[in-house]
């Protein structure tokens, strides 16, 4: 029977294998019928510590039984409490710069994000009633990026067959180029002038632009453009919706750069992978312009499900993990391993551009047809997964971007796996 199911990012009419998973443990994936599946991607980059990890876990279960859901808008819990005071704890920190001292909580990346434009844009708004300020509407973006598919997340990321269908819903942006090698004083001279007509802010992927390609660039870099907005009063935003939650070395991506944003959103590993929640973290100037005893002036969003009480117990357990247990010593770890084989694997001549951040490893496939919608990436899909692995490449590239408990002969299985791929699909120069 045709299940009525549609699924994300999927092209039904190919008639792909959609494999039904029934459990899962660790870094691995159990379908039915008895197959596995190392995950190489942590189910989309959200599952962090391991599969359905036991004090995790208990933790959603002790909450189903104490409190599911309330209503958040009036009204709060502990669980809801105890996780804003632990992300306060473990932002990004930085002597004679604001901090980062107030959460919204919502329920994804891209409302993460949603959230993060609104309170910029309401916050220029209410300098602006106040007579503080010029009001400002422009939101500047970094070219090639990507921040989520709801509508304002669509209008801030790249433009492209992905989101073709909707672009009249879509607001005007000013992109800044990406700051390739070579070119990084480009991108800073872009930034200098940009901010020099006001807008209201920047928003920046820290340190790799995920399915822009696993495009990296410098701390560096990243500090200089931070440093430039603040010179502007131009508002800087951090998506750490991916690069959150270690995956790029550090906690935080912004931390490599000294760098504490205006407003940062996370999600994905917040949970460690169980739980969808997000969160949206704002320093006191942003709290401050819309808290008044003006109602007009209260942040208007929410959403049905906003703090829900599970999701929550979920992410302080996933707090408590990493105040309690070395989750950095694992990435570092697992990062070395990374390392390791993808400089083997570099040495394919199928392969080109070998890149790592932290437990993040990507490479080009060098194919005839490498576009984004060539039938290589499906055909690569296809591959690993009837050789029992998850990944998702991006058109020709291939990442990895592993949960922290996978272990060295899972890594050996991938790399194995990828080296094969390069001699079925790729082409030596």
């Amino acid at each position: 029977m045709t299940s009525p199911v549609w699924h994300p990012f999927t092209q039904h009419g190919l008639g792909e294998a959609i494999p039904q998973v029934v459990r899962a443990d660790g870094a691995m994936l159990h379908l039915a019928g008895g197959g596995t599946l190392i995950d190489g991607i942590s189910s989309w980059w959200v599952t962090t510590h391991g599969h359905c990890h036991p004090r995790i876990a208990a933790a959603i279960a002790a909450q189903a039984g104490l409190l599911d859901q309330l209503i958040f808008a009036g009204y709060t819990h502990e669980p809801a409490e105890r996780v804003a005071r632990g992300l306060i704890d473990i932002a990004p920190q930085k002597l004679g710069r604001d901090p980062l001292a107030h959460v919204f909580f919502s329920d994804s990346g891209s409302t993460a994000v949603e959230v993060a434009l609104k309170m910029a844009l309401g916050y220029w708004h209410n300098r602006a009633k106040d007579g503080l300020s010029s009001p400002r509407h422009r939101i500047l973006v970094l070219e090639h990026g990507y921040h989520g598919d709801t509508i304002g997340a669509m209008s801030i990321g790249e433009r492209g067959v992905y989101n073709a269908a909707w672009t009249p819903l879509l607001f005007d942006v000013g992109t800044i180029p990406f700051p390739a090698a070579g070119a990084e004083q480009k991108t800073l001279d872009a930034l200098e002038s940009a901010c020099a007509q006001h807008p209201a802010a920047f928003i920046v992927e820290p340190l790799i632009l995920g399915a822009g390609g696993m495009l990296l660039y410098s701390p560096a870099i990243l500090r200089e453009m931070a440093a430039i907005c603040a010179r502007h009063d131009v508002l800087f935003i951090a998506d750490e919706v991916m690069t959150g939650w270690g995956r790029t070395g550090t906690l935080f991506a912004c931390e490599q750069a000294g760098v504490v944003p205006d407003i940062m959103a996370v999600a994905k590993g917040i949970t460690g992978g169980a739980l969808p929640l997000a969160a949206t973290l704002a320093t006191s100037r942003i709290f401050d312009a819309h808290s008044s005893t003006d109602r007009s002036r209260l942040f208007y969003h929410s959403s049905s499900y906003t703090a829900n009480a599970i999701a929550c117990a979920a992410a302080a357990a996933n707090l408590a993990i990493w105040r309690e247990e070395d989750v950095l010593g694992r990435i570092a770890a697992l990062s070395q391993g990374i390392e390791q084989r993808l400089g083997c694997l570099a040495q394919h001549p199928a392969f080109a551009n070998p890149r790592q951040l932290g437990t993040i490893a990507a490479i080009d496939l060098i194919a005839k047809d490498a576009g984004y919608l060539s039938d290589l990436a499906p055909r690569l899909r296809a591959f690993f997964l009837e050789n029992g692995l998850l990944l998702r490449p991006l058109g020709n590239t291939i990442y990895l971007l592993p949960p922290y408990c996978l272990d060295a002969d899972q890594l050996d299985r991938i790399f194995a796996l990828l080296s094969k791929a390069g001699d079925i699909f790729g082409i030596a120069p």
